[in-house]
This record gives structure tokens, sequence and C-alpha cells, in this order.
């Protein structure tokens, strides 16, 4: 399963998503936020994730508002997500072509989200129970 980056407005779901493909997949779930996290609390992450593989647990790391993290911080992700220590759900409000960097972007899905209105909505519910039971998340 790629990484994702979530790219959407406030309130659009992207954090909620993300919990969703930690649930779905039975990964554990690690949420940092880029306003707050810096390199040292991404490898603290990593190297728990590591652990937890040995014991077959794999983890997904949300990082919210990954746009704020330098590139420096955004390299620290690179080697954990090539090798698949961590499964990358990042969020971001900004263009990810402009904000997340290049191998990131190439090593990942990319969602853009919308909000929901109530026509959505409605859609989204009714499109929902015509998925046959087992076969919703087949992208992860």
């Amino acid at each position: 399963m790629a990484s994702v980056i979530l790219y959407g407005p406030p309130g659009s779901g992207k954090t909620t998503l993300a919990a969703l493909v930690s649930q779905a997949t039975g990964r554990r779930f690690e949420a940092l936020s880029a306003l707050s996290a810096g390199v040292k609390e991404v490898r603290a992450v990593i190297d728990e994730a590591r652990r937890g593989l040995l014991a077959g647990e794999q983890t997904v790391l949300f990082i919210d508002e990954v746009h704020r993290f330098s590139k420096t911080q955004q390299d620290a992700l690179l080697s954990a997500v090539e090798n698949r220590v961590v499964l990358l759900v990042a969020a971001t409000t900004e263009n990810p072509s402009f904000a997340v960097v290049a191998p990131l972007l190439s090593r990942s899905l990319i969602l853009q989200l919308r909000p929901l209105t109530p026509t959505t909505f409605g859609s989204s519910c009714s499109v929902r129970s015509r998925i046959p039971a087992g076969s919703a998340g087949a992208w992860w």
C-alpha cells in the first residue's frame, strides 16, 4: 500500500480519513502535527514503529499540516516510507505539488478532498449503502 497525501480545506475529513485507514488496516495510529513536532518526534515514532514491526505490528503515521515541515523535516520521513516502516498519511491544506518534497510525492497517492455539502453527503451515503461488504477500502 502506498503512502497517502490528503489535500483539502479544513473540515474536509483529512484527519478522520487517516484514522479510518488505520482502523480498516488494523494498524497502530500515531499522529503528529507539523506545527509542534520536529525531526526528533518523527524519528521517535519511526523508531517505535520499527520495534512494532518486530512484533508484527504495523503503524500509520499521520502528519497533520505536513506543508509546515521544512524540506529537512520531510526528508527525515523518506527512509521509513521507502522501507515501509510506516504507512505515511499526510494532510495539507496547500497544493502538495508545491508544499511537499518531490521524493515524498513520488511515493504517495495524492487525494484531493472537498467538504461535504448536504447534497454530496446524501449521495455518499447512498453510494456507500450499495458497496458490497468487504470491498470498501480496496485501495489500501
